[in-house]
């Protein structure tokens, strides 16, 4: 009853901090209305709070509330990306997709049927982990809408493992299973922030025999986050765009909650600038994962994949035809004057 948005021409935004401050009101992601709230959306934020996947330290199904409480600071203008992602489109918290806490085979039918409900109504998809196994069904809706997807898949580790305990359907084999059904677009598709040891010496060769290019955390430490960015748009070549986004791409100094943490990763800084890299490109969804709050301290783990999830629902915002507001546009006025 006391919910009140804020309003930009027919969309509803997040709820109004003169009514309600940010730790209080809806605990919908950054605030915003719930599905049952609008006539219409262009953006729908959905949960899958499913971790049966998992091989390590389980925990992923706590992920999406965690990801939506640590998003209550995201503010209405996103300066970098000179857009106001919550009144030039309208977004909305769709709530969790149900999923069977037993059975893998029976929860990745139910993301399908709810990825593609939602899909139905012509709206991307944000996706808040869960596991990785997630992918799979998400990426099933995506190419009923699209075709095939550059995807984009961010992470420590390659995921295209054949099995884990003769498991076909875990959160290490999802991309192989998704090139077994050609659901992704074949050498137009990217691992980035790889790193650690693996299986076998012969598991990258494996990876890019599924048509996957790999852009190391140890490369850009030689051809910079510019260059990274110049390889993934390059490699894209104007494909609709599909980001799958682990957490554990960053650093465990930046994103210690998490299932299965890896030395030597992105900071949020690196990651952030990525991403805002990708701005123009066609991306058409995307899923944060693995995000495992018991292991997590002050919320960092949290607040960095809910900006993860700000940045790209900025990035498919209109385009606004005025400059961006940011201090240095704001001094550099000042001085001509």
């Amino acid at each position: 009853m006391f919910e009140q948005f804020t309003t930009s021409d027919r969309n509803l935004g997040p709820a109004d901090l003169d009514v309600l401050p940010r730790f209080a009101g809806p605990h919908t992601f950054a605030r915003l209305p719930r599905l049952d709230q609008v006539s219409r959306y262009d953006i729908a934020v959905v949960g899958v709070p499913f971790d049966a996947g998992t091989s390590y330290r389980p925990g992923a199904r706590f992920g999406p509330q965690a990801i939506r409480m640590g998003s209550k600071l995201l503010r209405e203008y996103h300066p970098h990306l000179n857009a106001e992602p919550f009144h030039t489109q309208q977004v909305v918290d769709a709530g969790d997709i149900g999923c069977d806490p037993f059975s893998i085979h029976e929860a990745m039918g139910a993301i399908e049927r709810g990825a593609d409900a939602l899909l139905d109504t012509g709206a991307k998809l944000v996706t808040l982990g869960g596991d990785h196994t997630i992918a799979v069904p998400l990426l099933r809706a995506m190419h009923r809408v699209h075709g095939p997807v550059a995807l984009v898949h961010f992470d420590a580790h390659l995921d295209t493992w054949e099995t884990h305990f003769n498991a076909r359907f875990t959160h290490g084999t999802p991309f192989r299973r998704a090139a077994e059904e050609r659901l992704f677009v074949v050498d137009h598709s990217m691992h980035v922030g790889i790193r650690g040891s693996v299986y076998d010496r012969g598991d990258y060769g494996a990876d890019a025999d599924l048509g996957f290019g790999i852009i190391g955390t140890w490369e850009t430490d030689d051809i910079g986050v510019k260059g990274v960015i110049e390889r993934l748009r390059d490699r894209i070549d104007g494909y609709p765009v599909y980001l799958s986004i682990d957490i554990d791409v960053l650093d465990p100094a930046f994103a210690p909650g998490t299932g299965t943490p890896e030395i030597g990763g992105f900071s949020t800084r690196e990651l952030a600038a990525i991403l805002r890299g990708l701005q123009g490109m066609p991306i058409v969804g995307l899923d944060v994962v693995e995000v495992a709050p018991a292991y997590d301290h002050a919320e960092v783990t949290a607040l960095a994949a809910a900006n993860v999830a700000y940045d790209v629902i900025a990035m498919m915002a209109p385009q606004r035809g005025e400059p961006a507001v940011t201090p240095q546009t704001v001094a550099a006025a000042g001085t001509v004057a």
